[in-house]
């Protein structure tokens, strides 16, 4: 018995010495090969034996040179991808401003005889990387309305964190008509210059909404907020909070030029039917 295990054991060992030696000489001719000389073994079986090492390593180059190829075309599609979408939001932006300032000037004017306060309502909001930024909005509630957010948190209609009354007391005459045509938005047109806003894209949550997100929410702000978005064209205020953050992690996923377009597009007989929007 005691001989029998001194043998095996002298097997094992003769046979990891012959893998060194098999590996220190495909090693040494690979080296030989490389440089262009002949290799140095005459054996048949050790020349098969280099042939299917050398050609497992090329191999192994092509593959890591595949994915770096792979991986230098993704940085540069997605580099390509956000400065497109810039493009195109200053483009539209800038096209439809024009059309855009006197429906302003009428809003202005309009608001101002309707309720005393400002015109323009400057709200901080959470953008991309939970950066803040200034919101603009026509303003649509009486000056007081933050105090009375309080008195009329027992009545709030939507779902979690969202605050949503269809009849908001707080609302003004102008602001009903303008919040019915999204028209209380416009302004935010100057946030898609500045580049705190695009045209599509996630809606900004304000600070304290943020706060209270679940660990899932936090990945809407892993792209740039938006005037319209999925949420606009689904229902707006009509659909559950967890629905809504479903269709901006959707977009997120999906986001590309020709979705922008048909989102913005979509936007359109949206805001005409006014579905969801108070």
């Amino acid at each position: 018995m005691a001989e029998s295990i001194e043998l095996n054991y002298s097997y094992a060992e003769g046979m990891l010495e012959r893998g060194t030696r098999t590996r220190n000489t495909l090693d040494s001719n690979k080296a030989l090969v490389n440089q262009g000389q002949p290799p140095s073994v005459s054996d048949a079986r050790m020349m098969q034996m280099l042939r299917i090492f050398l050609r497992e390593d090329f191999g192994a180059r092509r593959a890591e040179q595949r994915t770096r190829l792979l991986l230098v075309a993704w940085v540069v599609r997605n580099k390509l991808g956000k400065h497109a979408k810039r493009g195109l939001d200053l483009l539209i932006a800038l096209c439809l401003l024009p059309f855009f300032v006197p429906v302003m000037l009428v809003t202005a004017i309009a608001i101002k005889l309707d309720s005393p306060g400002p015109v323009i309502y400057r709200q901080v909001r959470v953008g991309k990387w939970a950066r803040h930024f200034f919101c603009f909005k026509f303003r649509s509630m009486y000056v007081n309305a933050e105090v009375r957010k309080a008195e009329l948190m027992a009545q709030n209609e939507a779902d979690e964190i969202v605050f949503k009354i269809r009849n908001d007391p707080r609302i003004t005459r102008v602001g009903r008509i303008i919040r019915k045509l999204s028209i209380d938005e416009l302004p935010q047109i100057i946030n898609v210059i500045k580049g705190d806003m695009s045209l599509v894209g996630p809606r900004p949550p304000v600070p304290y909404e943020v706060d209270q997100y679940q660990y899932d929410y936090f990945s809407r702000l892993n792209a740039v907020p938006g005037i319209t978005g999925l949420q606009q064209i689904s229902g707006r205020s009509d659909i559950t909070f967890k629905r809504w953050v479903e269709l901006d992690l959707q977009y997120i996923q999906e986001q590309s030029l020709r979705k922008d377009i048909e989102i913005l597009l979509r936007t359109i007989p949206a805001v005409i039917s006014g579905r969801g929007a108070y």
